[in-house]
C-alpha cells in the first residue's frame, strides 16, 4: 500500500475475495483457488463473515509487529484486511464495552497453527488492555504459561514440531475496566501413551529432552541422569534431535517462565525429579522365573534403576519392588495376592509412567492456576480462548483419535448452532424476513458416540465392567454395523493402575509424588471401580461446550497448506480434505443463504455517495434516506437489497461488485476532475508568485542601486575629511615637539649637576664609615682575647677539683669494702643477689606506678615489660588492675544503667557476627518509649486503654499481606502482651498475649524487616503472622525476647534467615531477601511477587 493511501474497508485492493461469502460463483474448486490467490501474495487470513480463516505459512511474516497492533486497535472488523488482530479486537471491545463474555475457538488439524494462533491472541490481547506494575505482572504472568504447559504437554510428530497434545482452554479474567486480573486453565486429555511409546519418526514430550540437554551437570548428578538419550528406553532416537530447536535455551526459558508464573525453588525440582523418575521407569527391565505352583512370574534384572528411582522419590526399595511383582485384588472383606508375569509386569511398570507424568501435569495446571488466578472478589468479565486438537485421520487410527474426531464433532455441532442462532438474531434485530436453511447437522454423529444406552462409548464402558475376558475382539462384536480400528481401544478406555501401585506411591516421603497418589491411603481405599477415560472425557466435553453456550463465540479456523512443514508450497488436495471436515462450505452456504453482505447505512453511504448527485459531495439527512436516493438514482432492482433497522442488506455479490466496479469508474473521474482542478490551480499560483516575485526584485534593485550611489557619496566625503584632519595633526605635531626639546634641555643639565652634588656627599660618607669600621674590629680582638684567657682558667680549675672528686671517690670505696668485707663469707653471693633483686623489684614498682593506664576500661595501653623474669608477674598485674578498674566503673552505674547494658549484653549474644545491622545499634541507647504517651495529650485515650507498664513504644511500618505495601501503627509492648494501634486515631487494632508469639524472623542484611510469628490456633493467629519494619529492630527483637522470657519463662526462638516462611490467613508466604539497587536511596523495599512470594530489595 502506497505511504500516503488510507484503507477504509477490506474491499480496497482486495487479493481475490477477503470474505468468502462475497465469492461468486460458490463451488468448492472457487473456494480451494481464492485460498490459494491470497496464500500466494501472503495473504494468509481470510474470513467467512465473523469467521477468520487462518493457513498456516510456514514462515515468518512482517504482519504482527507492534505497528500493527495500533494499526488495528478500536477499528470496524471489515475496515482493514482480514487478520487475527481484527477478531481479536472485536472479541476484547466487545467485552469492554459491551459487558458480554467472549469466547474464541481455535480449530485445525495438527500442524495447521493453532497454538501460535493462541498466542497471537493473547499477545493482542496483553498489548491493547491498561498498563501498570500490576496488570503487567498479571499479563507477564498468563503468557508465561504457555512455555512451561507447551514444555510438558507439547511434542514433535510427523506433522509438527511442536504439536499440542493435549486440548487447552483457558478463561482470561477482565476488571471493568477491560484490564486483566488473571485466568484459570482447564486441560483435556493429555496424550500420555506418548510416555511410554512414540510412532516413528516422532519424539517424546519437550521436556525429556530439553532436561538433558540444558541441566548442569550438578543438577544431572542430583537427579541421577546422564545426558546420553539413548541411555533411556523411553526416548525415540530416530528423532531426538530436531533442526532449528535449542533443547538447552529452551530448558532454561522454561525455567525462568516457572519461576516468573510463581513456583518456588523447591516446586521446581520436585517437579524435574518426578520427570527424571519416569524417565528411569523405562529402563526397569523383567525376566521371568517358575514357581513351584507351576505359575510364572516376573523379577527386576537389574535392581540399580529401581534403586536409584526410590532414592528420588523416597520410597521403600522392597515395597516398590513387591508392586511390579505382585498385584492385590480387593472384594468386600477379602483379599487375593496374585503374581505378575513379565508382560503383565511391563504393562504394570508403563501404567505407572503414564499415570505419574498425567497427574504430575494435572497438577502443574493447578499450580499455574494457584499463581494467575485474579485476587479480588469483585464481578469479572471472561475471555475464554480454546487451542485443541482438530480432526485427526491416519492409516491406523486408534483410541485417541476416536476421542479427538468424538470433541471435534461436539465443537462442530456447536459452531454451526450458534452460526444459524447468530444470523437468525441479526435478521430479527433488523426486523428482515428469516428464510429456513437447509444444512447438515452432525447431531447424529454425536448421538452416536456418546448415547447412553447404545452409543459408542456406553458400550465400550459396558465391555470395560464386564466380568470374564475382556478384549478388543469381544468388544468389537457389539459394534455390529459401525466400522472402526478397535486395536487396544479396552486398554486405553480401563486406564488401569494396579492398586498395589498407587499405595507404592503414596508411601513416598517425596511430597508431591504423594499428594499425586490420595487414592493409595490405606485410610480411604474404595473398591468403586475409577471412572473409565471415555467416560471422563464425555463429561469434560459436556462441561466445556455448556461453558462456551454461555459466552459470545469468535472462531479460528486454521489450515495446513502441506505435510512437509515447507513455505510456498499449497497442497490443493491437502487444504480440499480440511475444507470439507471443517465444514467450511456450510458455513459460507448458511452465511450467504439470505443476504450476501450486509452493512452499515453511515458507511455504506461514505463509501459509495460519489455514485450520485444528490449525495454528493454531503449528504444532509439521515444515513438510511441518502442510501435509499442512491440505490434509487443507480436503478439497482428492490428484490436484490433490503432496509434493515441500521443495516442495508444486498442479496447478491453480483450487486456487490457492481457497486464497486460503479465506484471504482467514478474515482477514476474524479481523479481526472482533481487532476485537472490542481494543474489550474497550480499554473495560477506560479504566475502570481512570479509577479510577486518580479515587483519584489524591483524593489529590491532600485534600493540597491541608491544605497551604493550613497556609499560613493560618503566615501569621498571621508577621504576629504581625512587630508584636512591629517594637515592639522601635522601642524599641532610639530609645534608639540619644539615645546618637548626646550623642557628636555632643561631637564638634562639640571640631572648632571644634581649628580655632581650626589658623588661629592657620596665620597664623604664612605671615608667616615672605614674610620668607624677600623675602631670597631680592634675593638673585637681585644674582647676575644680576654675571654680566651678567662676560659682558660675555668678549665684549670674544673679540672682540679674533678681530680679531688675521683680520689675521695675511690677512697670511700675503699673503706666501704674494707667495712663489709668481714661480712662476706661463704653465703655473700645469694645475699647481693637478694639485695639486687630487691631493688629491681623495688625499681619496678616505683616506675610502675608512674606509668600506670587511665581508668577507662576501654583502654589497653600497659607499660611495657622491663625484665623478661618479671613477665608473669607483668601479666597477673594488669589482669588485677583491669578487674579492679572495671568495679570501679561498675560502681559508679545506677541501676536504670545496669539494666541498659543488661539488654546490651543481651543483644550482643543474639546478633553480633549474626546481622548485619547490629553494629550500627551498639552506640544507640536502649530508650523504649520513643513516643512518650505518657506526654502527649494526642494518646491520652490509648494511654488510658493501657493497664500495665509499656516497655517499648514505637512507630513500625506494618507490611499489607496482599500486596506488600506499609501502613504505619503504633506498636507497644507490655509485661504480657503485644498491641497494635492506628498512629493517628490511637485505636488498638490487635493485642497478641506473649504466650502466643512463638518466633520471630528476620535476614541477616543490614535492613529492618522482622516477623513475630503466631502460635497456631490461637484467636491472634486467625489473620496470620504479623510483618514488620522498624528503625530499631534490635531493641525491639532485644526487649522482646526479655519480656516473653521473664514471663513465659521460655526462651523466645530468634531465627535469622535470608528467606524464611510467614503465615498469610491460610496461606504460606516465602520472603526473600536480595541484593539490588535502590531507586529511593538506601531504603529497602518489599514487593509481592506473586501468591508465594514476598521479595525484600536491600541496597
Amino acid at each position: 500500500m502506497a505511504k500516503m493511501e488510507v484503507k477504509t474497508s477490506l474491499l480496497d485492493n482486495m487479493i481475490g475475495v477477503g470474505d468468502m461469502v462475497l465469492l461468486e460463483p460458490l463451488n468448492e474448486e472457487t473456494f480451494i483457488n481464492n485460498l490459494k490467490k491470497r496464500f500466494d501474495h501472503s495473504e494468509i487470513y481470510t474470513y467467512i463473515g465473523s469467521v477468520v480463516i487462518s493457513v498456516n505459512p510456514y514462515r515468518s511474516l512482517p504482519i504482527y509487529s507492534p505497528e500493527k497492533v495500533e494499526e488495528y486497535r478500536n477499528r470496524n472488523f471489515y475496515e482493514l484486511s482480514p487478520h487475527i488482530f481484527a477478531l481479536s479486537d472485536e472479541a476484547y471491545r466487545s467485552l469492554r464495552d459491551q459487558d458480554k463474555d467472549q469466547c474464541i475457538l481455535i480449530t485445525g488439524e495438527s500442524g495447521a497453527g493453532k497454538t501460535e494462533a493462541s498466542k497471537l491472541v493473547m499477545s493482542y490481547v496483553a498489548a491493547v488492555c491498561g498498563k501498570g506494575a500490576e496488570v503487567n505482572q498479571v499479563k507477564e504472568q498468563l503468557l508465561q504459561s504457555n512455555p512451561v504447559l507447551e514444555a510438558f504437554g507439547n511434542a514433535k510428530t510427523v506433522r509438527n514440531d511442536n504439536s499440542s497434545r493435549f486440548g487447552k482452554y483457558m478463561d482470561i479474567e477482565f476488571d471493568f475496566k477491560g484490564d486483566p486480573l488473571g485466568g484459570v486453565i482447564s486441560n483435556y486429555l493429555l496424550e500420555k501413551s506418548r510416555v511410554v511409546k512414540q510412532p516413528r519418526g516422532e519424539r517424546n514430550f519437550h521436556v525429556f529432552y530439553q532436561l538433558l540437554s540444558g541441566a548442569s551437570e550438578e543438577l544431572l548428578n542430583k537427579l541421577k541422569l546422564e545426558r546420553d538419550f539413548s541411555r533411556y528406553n523411553y526416548l525415540s532416537l530416530d528423532s531426538a534431535k530436531v533442526n532449528g530447536v535449542d533443547d538447552a535455551a529452551n530448558f532454561r526459558t522454561v525455567r525462568n517462565a516457572m519461576q516468573i508464573v510463581g513456583f518456588m525453588d523447591h516446586e521446581a525440582e520436585s517437579v524435574l525429579a518426578v520427570v527424571a523418575a519416569v524417565l528411569k521407569l523405562g529402563n526397569i527391565e523383567f525376566k521371568p522365573e517358575s514357581r513351584v505352583n507351576g505359575l510364572d512370574e516376573s523379577k527386576i534384572k537389574d535392581k540399580n534403576e529401581l534403586k536409584e528411582i526410590c532414592e528420588l522419590t523416597g520410597i521403600d526399595q522392597s515395597v516398590l519392588e513387591r508392586a511390579f511383582s505382585f498385584r492385590t485384588v480387593e472384594a468386600k472383606q477379602e483379599k487375593v495376592s496374585t503374581t505378575l508375569n513379565v508382560a503383565q509386569a511391563y504393562y504394570a511398570r508403563d501404567a505407572l509412567a503414564k499415570n505419574l507424568y498425567s497427574r504430575l501435569f494435572s497438577w502443574l495446571v493447578n499450580r499455574i492456576n494457584e499463581s494467575i488466578k485474579a485476587q479480588t472478589k469483585v464481578r469479572k468479565k471472561v475471555m475464554g480462548v480454546l487451542d485443541i486438537y482438530g480432526f485427526e485421520i491416519f492409516e491406523d487410527n486408534s483410541f485417541e483419535q476416536f476421542i479427538i474426531n468424538y470433541c471435534n464433532e461436539k465443537l462442530q455441532q456447536i459452531f454451526i448452532e450458534l452460526t444459524l442462532k447468530e444470523e437468525q438474531e441479526e435478521y430479527i434485530r433488523e426486523d428482515i424476513e428469516w428464510t429456513h436453511i437447509d444444512y447438515f447437522n452432525n447431531a447424529i454423529i454425536c448421538d452416536l458416540i456418546e448415547n447412553n444406552t447404545n452409543g459408542i462409548l456406553a458400550m465400550l464402558d459396558e465391555e470395560c465392567l464386564r466380568p470374564g475376558t475382556v478384549t478388543d475382539e469381544t468388544f468389537l462384536e457389539k459394534l455390529n454395523q459401525v466400522l472402526y480400528q478397535v486395536e487396544g481401544f479396552v486398554d486405553k478406555n480401563n486406564d488401569l493402575l494396579y492398586r498395589d501401585l498407587s499405595q507404592a506411591m503414596w508411601k513416598a516421603s517425596h511430597a508431591l509424588i504423594k499428594s499425586l497418589f490420595p487414592e493409595g491411603n490405606p485410610a480411604k481405599i474404595n473398591l468403586k471401580r475409577p471412572p473409565t477415560a471415555g467416560s471422563q472425557f464425555k463429561a469434560s466435553v459436556a462441561t466445556l461446550m455448556k461453558n462456551l453456550q454461555t459466552k459470545n463465540p469468535n472462531y479460528i479456523r486454521c489450515i495446513k497448506p502441506n505435510d512437509k512443514k515447507a513455505a510456498h508450497i499449497f497442497n490443493e488436495a491437502l487444504v480440499c480434505h480440511q475444507i470439507r471436515y471443517l465444514g467450511l462450505l456450510e458455513n459460507v452456504r448458511v452465511r450467504r443463504a439470505g443476504y450476501a453482505f450486509r452493512q452499515a447505512y453511515e458507511p455504506c453511504l461514505e463509501r459509495y455517495k460519489m455514485l450520485c448527485k444528490q449525495t454528493w459531495p454531503h449528504w444532509k439527512g439521515p444515513a438510511r434516506s441518502g442510501v435509499e436516493v442512491l440505490f434509487n438514482e443507480l436503478e439497482i432492482p428492490v428484490e436484490e437489497y433490503s432496509f434493515g433497522r441500521s443495516k442495508i442488506f444486498i442479496r447478491n455479490p453480483r450487486t456487490l461488485f457492481k457497486l464497486e466496479d460503479l465506484r471504482k469508474q467514478r474515482l477514476e473521474d474524479l481523479a481526472t476532475l482533481i487532476q485537472k482542478i490542481y494543474r489550474g490551480w497550480k499554473c495560477r499560483t506560479h504566475f502570481l508568485l512570479m509577479k510577486k516575485s518580479q515587483i519584489v526584485i524591483a524593489a529590491w534593485y532600485r534600493r540597491y542601486a541608491q544605497q551604493k550611489r550613497y556609499q560613493q557619496t560618503k566615501s569621498s566625503a571621508l577621504v576629504i575629511q581625512s587630508y584636512i584632519r591629517g594637515w592639522k595633526a601635522r601642524k599641532i605635531l610639530r609645534e608639540l615637539k619644539h615645546q618637548k626639546r626646550c623642557k628636555e634641555a632643561v631637564t638634562t643639565i639640571a640631572a648632571y649637576w644634581h649628580g655632581t652634588q650626589a658623588r661629592r656627599e657620596l665620597r664623604r660618607l664612605k671615608e667616615e664609615a672605614r674610620n668607624k669600621h677600623a675602631i670597631a674590629v680592634i675593638w673585637a680582638y681585644w674582647l676575644g682575647s680576654k675571654a680566651r684567657r678567662e676560659l682558660k682558667r675555668l678549665k684549670e680549675e674544673a679540672r682540679r677539683k674533678h681530680a679531688v672528686a675521683v680520689i675521695w671517690a675511690y677512697w670511700l670505696g675503699l673503706k666501704v669494702r674494707r667495712e663489709y668485707r668481714k661480712f662476706f663469707r661463704a653465703n655473700a653471693g645469694k645475699k647481693i643477689y637478694e639485695f639486687t633483686l630487691q631493688r629491681i623489684v623495688q625499681k619496678y614498682f616505683l616506675e610502675m606506678k608512674n606509668k600506670m593506664p587511665s581508668l577507662s576500661p576501654i583502654d589497653k595501653n600497659w607499660p611495657s615489660r622491663p625484665y623478661l623474669f618479671l613477665d608473669s608477674t607483668h601479666k597477673e598485674l594488669k589482669r588485677i588492675f583491669h578487674l579492679w578498674r572495671c568495679k570501679k566503673y561498675r560502681d559508679q552505674f545506677t541501676d536504670q544503667q545496669k539494666l541498659i547494658y543488661e539488654e546490651k549484653l543481651e543483644a550482643s549474644e543474639l546478633f553480633k557476627d549474626k546481622k548485619a545491622l547490629y553494629p550500627s545499634s551498639v552506640g544507640q541507647p536502649f530508650q523504649g518509649a520513643y513516643l512518650e504517651i505518657n506526654k502527649n495529650p494526642k494518646y491520652k485515650k490509648l494511654k488510658d486503654a493501657i493497664e500495665e507498664k509499656i516497655i517499648i513504644a514505637e512507630v513500625v511500618n506494618k507490611i499489607n499481606r496482599a500486596n506488600g505495601k506499609s501502613t504505619s501503627r503504633i506498636f507497644l509492648l507490655t509485661n504480657n502482651n503485644l498491641l497494635l494501634a492506628d498512629q493517628k486515631s490511637g485505636q488498638i487494632k490487635s493485642e497478641v498475649p506473649l504466650v502466643d508469639v512463638t518466633k520471630v524472623s528476620m535476614s541477616s542484611q543490614n535492613d529492618g524487616f522482622f516477623a513475630v510469628h503466631l502460635k497456631e490456633g490461637s484467636e491472634a493467629a486467625s489473620k496470620g503472622d504479623f510483618l514488620f519494619s522498624s528503625d530499631h529492630l534490635i531493641e525491639m527483637a532485644t526487649k522482646l525476647y526479655r519480656t516473653t522470657l521473664s514471663q513465659t519463662k521460655q526462651k523466645l526462638n530468634i531465627e535469622i534467615s535470608d528467606e524464611f516462611l510467614v503465615q498469610f490467613r491460610q496461606d504460606k508466604v516465602c520472603v526473600k531477601f536480595i541484593q539490588g539497587n535502590q531507586k529511593n536511596g538506601s531504603v529497602p523495599t518489599c514487593k509481592r511477587k506473586n501468591n508465594r512470594l514476598l521479595e525484600v530489595a536491600v541496597p
